[in-house]
């Protein structure tokens, strides 16, 4: 009887703990849905506000997150993804919204306001001029103090209320057991790598199809709308490793023709040669429904060549720069790349070592620090002997905080009288440098008449005075290149139009702030070209040039020293007669004839783009299977280890 009585007490016991550990169970369950949902939540609300921040409105972000034919989805799956890994690595619930979400508004914020000034959103090459972008930080900081003021104080909150935000965390937040922390790495991280594998936009992806992701990378701007700003610059990644062209390979540049200069021996006199790119010099006469009194640019205007196509707008220099320098093409290389920054990791050829190679002296100034844009060891590779920066230049006269182009024009003339042997010298003002703040100049001497409210006009005003003053600069060079007895030739040209802001909408010029990136080529060329001077001061101007990009501009200034090359003059050549303009989104001939979005089909390229194509991977990333055919000056300076 008493161990009945003792059996029952036990069974009854057993069925208690059983349904008590079945609550347990079911409360842990219930634990891990909640905390998942609450996951989930954070993700769902990060995305949102990113996608707020870089569009700029709210209207749009719905339709990106839950249409089913968009990745909006996909995008909060791989911040959950995320923030479930982190949490595991951590050992706590919750608090990788501390790292998250800081990583991702911040960049978020950075995007919108590179929209707002240059057009393009954030790429990840981008963080490679980091300390630029902090140099240029107190010319944004006089142009807008009290914005500065809030945003510093702003920065300074963030990261005082983040401290304490993740020490209260710390301390309160659940404790992950490690059989949660090991499920969670075990499922998240495959899920993890397998998107990371999708990732190379030039791979097709039957996965990435399903997750409803589309690489747009000949289009950008639609490529962040459409798959938003976490997945759009997660492709651009991979861009970074720049792949061989279809069809590469020795025997490809062998099967480009390219005729033996060696028996010319160039021109009798060897002229001197300069070339000047200009900070956003543009023609503000363009401007719609505006006068400008007087004209601020009248010798510009009176020796102008043509145009050039700028592949950029309000910014990003140094890939204009690259192109002028190398007749190598940014319509070549991936979206938002920067050559100078990513590329140029060993000599390469350029108007520097041609000229070199011709018995010239050849040398770079720019009054600014020599570091900026990489510019000290791109110089080193282009061959040039000598680079004159702020640091080493004597002081100069002062625009705002930048160096007046006529001071870097009389030191220009300076060194040239000094130069015992013929010269090239390459130069980039700096005069021309937006923002354009009131009082930057002692006077304003051009009148200006327009509807226009009063930030316009302060705008305006300050550009067309720095435009006149350049526009003197130049007079005063050529004035002293006419008394020279050798012969001196001048190239100037603009390397982007000026970010102008609400100027151009406001005179209808234009719709946006910023230019657009794919349109048709008359609406293109309007948004893109720039003045164009080459002068020699025995010949006078090279006229009827048209428009041209940068990458012709070794051809037109050889052409007019009156050198042929197997590579500058030769195949450039060959190009320009088929496209005067090779930009990314446009082929453009000299009768206006486009060919837009010729990229998007490599098997079906022009033969003459093809080749161009192939010489230029050549010569930066491959083999360098034709450098001795088409760069021979640059081949010997390198075999002789100058």
């Amino acid at each position: 009887m008493v161990d009945l009585v003792i059996g029952s007490a036990l069974a009854g016991r057993l069925v208690l703990f059983q349904k008590i550990g079945a609550a347990r169970q079911k409360s842990a369950v219930l634990r891990q849905v909640l905390s998942l949902t609450l996951t989930l939540l954070l993700a769902l609300s990060i995305v949102i506000a990113v996608e707020w921040i870089v569009r700029g409105e709210f209207s749009t972000v719905p339709s990106y997150l839950f249409s089913p034919s968009r990745p909006g989805f996909t995008t909060i799956g791989i911040v959950m993804l995320t923030m479930l890994i982190l949490d595991a690595a951590l050992g706590r619930a919750h608090l990788s919204v501390l790292i998250v979400a800081p990583l991702l508004l911040v960049p978020a914020f950075i995007s919108s306001q590179k929209q707002n000034y240059l057009s393009d959103p954030l790429y990840p090459s981008d963080f490679l001029f980091a300390r630029q972008i902090m140099e240029l930080m107190p010319v944004m900081v006089r142009d807008r103090p009290w914005t500065a003021a809030a945003l510093a104080i702003g920065v300074i909150a963030s990261l005082a209320a983040l401290a304490f935000l993740w020490r209260h965390a710390w301390q309160h937040a659940a404790a992950l057991s490690q059989k949660a922390r090991m499920t969670r790495l075990s499922v998240c991280l495959p899920l993890a790598a397998l998107f990371v594998s999708q990732m190379d936009p030039t791979q097709y992806s039957s996965i990435r199809e399903k997750l409803r992701i589309i690489p747009i990378v000949w289009d950008q701007k639609e490529n962040y709308s459409y798959n938003g700003f976490v997945i759009a610059f997660s492709l651009n990644l991979p861009m970074a490793d720049v792949k061989s062209p279809a069809g590469y390979g020795p025997d490809a540049i062998d099967a480009i023709p390219a005729r033996n200069y060696d028996y010319l021996s160039g021109p009798r006199e060897k002229p001197d040669v300069i070339m000047l790119m200009s900070e956003s010099l543009w023609d503000p006469t363009r401007l719609s429904n505006v006068a400008f009194t007087p004209d601020p640019m009248p010798t510009i205007r009176a020796r102008q060549s043509g145009y050039v196509f700028s592949p950029e707008f309000g910014g990003m220099t140094a890939n204009v720069e690259f192109e002028a320098l190398t007749g190598f093409s940014n319509a070549f290389l991936p979206y938002g790349s920067i050559p100078y920054q990513q590329y140029v990791r060993r000599p390469m050829p350029s108007l520097a070592t041609f000229f070199r190679g011709e018995g010239y002296a050849a040398r770079a100034l720019h009054p600014f620090s020599g570091w900026f844009w990489n510019r000290n060891e791109v110089y080193k590779a282009f061959g040039f002997e000598e680079f004159h920066t702020d640091e080493t230049l004597p002081p100069m006269e002062r625009r705002g905080m930048f160096a007046a182009d006529d001071s870097l024009m009389k030191e220009i003339m300076r060194e040239g009288d000094e130069a015992d042997q013929p010269f090239f010298f390459f130069a980039v003002t700096l005069q021309g440098h937006g923002p354009y703040e009131p009082n930057r100049f002692a006077q304003n001497t051009v009148d200006i008449t327009g509807n226009l409210n009063d930030d316009d006009l302060a705008t305006l005003a300050t550009y067309a005075q720095g435009v006149r003053e350049s526009d003197d600069s130049l007079k005063m060079l050529m004035d002293w290149a006419e008394k020279r007895d050798r012969e001196t030739i001048i190239v100037l040209w603009g390397d982007h139009l000026p970010p102008l802001g609400s100027a151009y909408p406001n005179t209808g010029y234009m719709p946006q702030q910023v230019a657009t990136r794919k349109a048709p080529l008359d609406v293109m060329k309007q948004e893109h070209e720039t003045p164009l001077v080459i002068w020699s001061s025995k010949n006078g101007v090279r006229k009827d040039i048209g428009t041209i990009s940068p990458s012709q501009l070794p051809y037109h200034v050889l052409k007019t020293a009156g050198y042929e090359h197997p590579f500058y003059t030769g195949f450039l050549g060959r190009v320009q007669k088929k496209y005067t303009i090779v930009d990314r989104y446009q082929l453009a001939t000299r009768d206006n004839e486009a060919f837009p979005d010729w990229a998007r089909n490599e098997q079906h390229l022009d033969p003459t783009v093809r080749d161009y194509r192939h010489l230029q991977h050549d010569i930066m990333f491959g083999r360098e299977y034709g450098l001795d055919r088409f760069f021979p000056s640059h081949s010997w300076l390198v075999s002789q280890g100058s």
